[in-house]
């Protein structure tokens, strides 16, 4: 199964965009990994016009039949291992693209929440844009290694 993450935006800081580049090399080892960062469109004068052109943007480089994981605060939350069996069932059920979205500063737009097969959310808490790339990044490793059998979980 290939996993593809679509980011709006060069991450900014350079501990972060270091623990991506860690985490993308050893998730390499199980799966297949793209990290796909679009280019953001200037500011518009409302923030719904931004989440409306961010949302198109986003689900315009989302491939014909990947299955849709749009990171959003109501989404659903999972424990370490129940998101390893989730992915797991994934790959069980033939899916061959997962593409997981990470929205703008006002979060995704109405469009990419209904085109969305699962909201998922990180964490109770408020994560920069960019530590939620990271740390997606480090729990999907986690899933795998678990999946595995392998002690990085513990």
């Amino acid at each position: 199964m290939k996993h593809e993450l679509l980011f709006l935006g060069k991450i900014k800081n350079s501990f972060i965009a270091d623990g991506v580049q860690e985490y993308s090399s050893r998730l390499g080892h199980y799966t297949s990994l793209k990290i796909t960062v679009l280019k953001e469109k200037g500011r518009a004068k409302s923030a719904a016009s931004d989440t409306d052109a961010e949302g198109m943007l986003l689900l315009s480089a989302v491939p014909p039949g990947a299955l849709i994981v749009a990171l959003d605060a109501r989404g659903k939350q999972f424990p370490s291992e129940k998101f390893a069996e989730t992915i797991a069932g994934w790959e069980l059920q033939g899916v061959k693209h997962v593409c997981y979205l990470i929205g703008g500063p006002e979060g995704h737009s109405a469009k990419v929440l209904q085109s969305a097969d699962l909201l998922l959310s990180l964490s109770q808490m408020t994560f920069t844009h960019d530590m939620a790339r990271m740390l997606l990044i480090e729990q999907l490793y986690r899933a795998y290694t678990i999946n595995a059998g392998e002690k990085y979980h513990k």
